[in-house]
């Protein structure tokens, strides 16, 4: 053996390799420290960013004086009121143009054009018609998340293998039923996607509804930050927001494992 071998081996005894799960956390806990670094020499300064010690110190002092629970619990109330109505409309819009050509004629176009139109530049016709309460940041997130369902659930409607309904009509299914057996079984991969996708535009679309007037939520804690130079309070609720995204996906990803798990080509690993 080689000594440059004999040197690898040594070195490799000594610097055991990570595993891939661990090595992806390498890249964020630099950044951290080279952040903490900057923060405490002063290169970074507190009113451009706050050290990522203090952000602790703060978030663990706002989860004890029920300041950041009460907030989160506002916004997730109105994340959820939005994203329940855009699940509604996004499925019965979907059902209707894919079960049917005169639906599709009908609400396709429509849905097409309101593609082309950022939800977000809704905003102030909103403030106009529903005011500057709740009204106006829950329809922002309803319509920014109607069209991911319905153009995901529409899509997976109409790849359903014609061969499949073929076969469930010569088995006497027909109406009802075989769009309750047949066709939104089919459709389900697809419709898990667009849900994916919606929750993460609530999550988006909750941060600019919150700059409304809001009195309460993530929203109103970093319009009070930003008045105060608080990049402590700031930064902690942008994680807090990045944190629900996680978990939104991850609840998706939970379900998929559940109701996908008769496909055979789905991968539970």
């Amino acid at each position: 053996m080689s000594l440059t071998a004999i040197d690898r081996n040594s070195i490799g005894a000594r610097w055991p390799k990570l595993h891939l799960s661990q090595a992806r956390w390498l890249s964020p806990l630099v950044l951290l420290a080279i952040w903490e670094l900057g923060s405490r020499t002063g290169v970074v300064p507190t009113r451009i960013l706050a050290a990522p010690s203090t952000v602790l110190i703060t978030l663990w002092s706002m989860i004890v004086s029920g300041e950041l629970p009460s907030n989160l619990l506002v916004s997730l109330a109105r994340a959820a009121a939005g994203l329940a109505i855009g699940l509604v409309a996004g499925v019965s819009l979907a059902l209707v143009a894919g079960l049917s050509r005169r639906g599709e004629t009908a609400i396709d176009p429509l849905m097409q054009i309101k593609r082309t139109i950022p939800s977000l530049a809704l905003t102030p016709l909103f403030i106009v018609w529903f005011g500057i309460g709740e009204a106006p940041k829950i329809t922002l997130i309803a319509v920014g998340t109607t069209f991911p369902i319905y153009l995901n659930l529409f899509a997976g409607i109409r790849a359903v293998d014609p061969r499949l309904v073929e076969a469930a009509r010569s088995f006497g299914l027909k109406g009802p039923s075989l769009i309750a057996q047949v066709i939104l079984p089919g459709a389900l991969p697809a419709f898990l996607t667009g849900l994916r996708y919606a929750m993460g535009v609530a999550l988006l679309v909750l941060v600019v509804a919150e700059q409304i007037n809001a009195q309460a939520g993530l929203g109103y804690l970093i319009n009070n930050a930003r008045d105060f130079m608080r990049t402590d309070i700031i930064v902690v609720c942008l994680l807090v927001y990045a944190t629900l995204g996680l978990a939104a996906d991850q609840a998706v990803r939970l379900l998929e494992a559940r109701a996908l798990a008769w496909r055979p080509t789905f991968l539970k690993s």
